[in-house]
């Protein structure tokens, strides 16, 4: 065989190995395009403002989840229906409560003292049974779990590094950043949390989940760019990271957990769904469903310090320090340079800009779970707020938790004492 004849024979050899090499990378390119693709068309129908009201408490259509089972005896509230107060004033001016909570979408409000449902009333088609999602108000059941497992030893101390819990992380953005700054959303951690522009990071980390990808492997990816414990930025994967440890710690997944440790325990209502990424993880930050009287069982157990019926749930220790800003970068307060919020922040949970011993969970699109010791009041609301993202909206959540704490205080009259005087920035 002549030199000519082998080398267009190698020649031939060539082009099929390229053409091969090629298909190879070409065909998961357009596996990962229509996923993409798949993935954006559905987190686009979830959020398209037509239809928030009706998706957001059907969202295990529209992604996989889990189920956290309630026990066969549920605890009861009693109830004695009162109206709610018809004003509060915000920024000198007397408004209606009535019409801000239909201006953020409200699907359910109920508020409860002494154990005693005062209010409960659902709109837009939502119902008593229906688990709506929690978006971050899932970060305060996540802090909880925490608690639980700090106190179990399986967390030896929040100072820890969490590369002690996940070495993965080495490396990172996370590398040498202590529990208790990922807890206090100090992490110094490099992340956009802008709902309304589709190239955030958050955005991006939602298309993660629809396609069914790692979310370990994204926390894992981020860089940083402040020093630990320094300026209070809200970072939600810095939950997700959290949700790691406890698994890691524990050997249970969080739907376990929190079937086992609050759930069940604390006698939910109703099952919930947590939503999972492409690998079976939860989406710690944000991906809980759950009825607005369980929400309302979750701010009773906190008003109780962690007590259930004599039963320590959660370390009241714990309990404390979660709605207890520990720094001057967490402080509450609208001058506060060292903070992206005028919100204080604890462990996951929030106290507001006027804070008097009041606490609350807090999600994206209008979700609370409000809790105030001073008139033993817990008030818990579900909505699809479709002007959230709107730049003119920014002072709604003042608004709202100033609305909160004027029907609050018309709660604590009722037996003759008024605790404060609501009021606003």
């Amino acid at each position: 065989m002549g030199a000519h004849e082998t080398g267009i024979k190698m020649s031939k050899t060539t082009k099929r190995v390229a053409l091969a090499a090629l298909i190879l990378v070409l065909l998961p390119l357009g596996y990962y395009g229509y996923t993409y693709g798949t993935a954006f068309a559905r987190m686009a129908s979830y959020y398209d403002l037509e239809h928030i009201t009706e998706n957001y408490r059907r969202t295990r259509e529209f992604f996989d989840t889990t189920t956290v089972h309630a026990g066969d005896d549920p605890w009861q509230f009693t109830y004695a229906r009162q109206p709610l107060p018809d004003t509060y004033v915000y920024g000198g001016e007397e408004r209606s409560i009535r019409d801000l909570m239909v201006e953020t979408g409200t699907t359910g409000l109920i508020v409860v003292r002494d154990d005693t449902v005062l209010f409960e009333e659902y709109y837009q088609g939502e119902r008593a049974d229906d688990r709506h999602i929690q978006f971050s108000v899932t970060k305060s059941f996540v802090s909880a779990l925490f608690g639980i497992a700090l106190e179990k030893g399986q967390i030896e101390s929040i100072e820890d590094d969490v590369t002690k819990y996940l070495p993965e992380l080495k490396g990172s953005g996370y590398d040498m950043v202590s529990l208790r700054d990922i807890l206090t959303m100090s992490s110094g951690i490099r992340f956009t949390e802008d709902y309304g522009d589709l190239t955030s990071d958050v955005n991006r980390m939602s298309m993660v989940i629809g396609t069914g990808a790692s979310l370990d492997g994204y926390a894992a990816s981020l860089k940083r760019e402040r020093d630990p414990g320094t300026f209070n930025d809200y970072v939600s994967v810095n939950t997700h990271v959290l949700g790691m440890v406890l698994v890691r710690v524990t050997g249970k997944s969080l739907t376990t957990l929190l079937e086992e440790q609050i759930w069940q325990p604390i006698g939910m209502e109703h099952d919930a769904y947590f939503l999972i990424d492409g690998h079976g993880m939860e989406v710690a930050m944000g991906g809980l469903q759950a009825s607005l009287r369980d929400m309302a069982r979750m701010g009773r157990l906190y008003l109780h310090k962690g007590n259930w019926e004599g039963e320590q749930i959660v370390p009241a220790d714990w309990v404390e320090a979660s709605i207890t800003p520990s720094a001057p970068h967490l402080a509450a307060g609208f001058d506060n340079a060292n903070s992206d919020t005028p919100y204080g922040y604890g462990f996951q949970w929030w106290t507001p800009s006027n804070p008097h011993g009041d606490f609350m969970a807090a999600g994206i699109y209008s979700q609370y779970i409000y809790v105030d010791p001073t008139t033993r009041t817990i008030i818990a609301k579900t909505s699809a707020n479709k002007g959230y993202n709107d730049p003119a909206n920014k002072l709604h959540m003042d608004m709202i938790i100033t609305a909160f704490q004027a029907i609050s205080s018309a709660v604590g009259e009722m037996d003759g004492r008024r605790e404060f005087a609501a009021s606003g920035e």
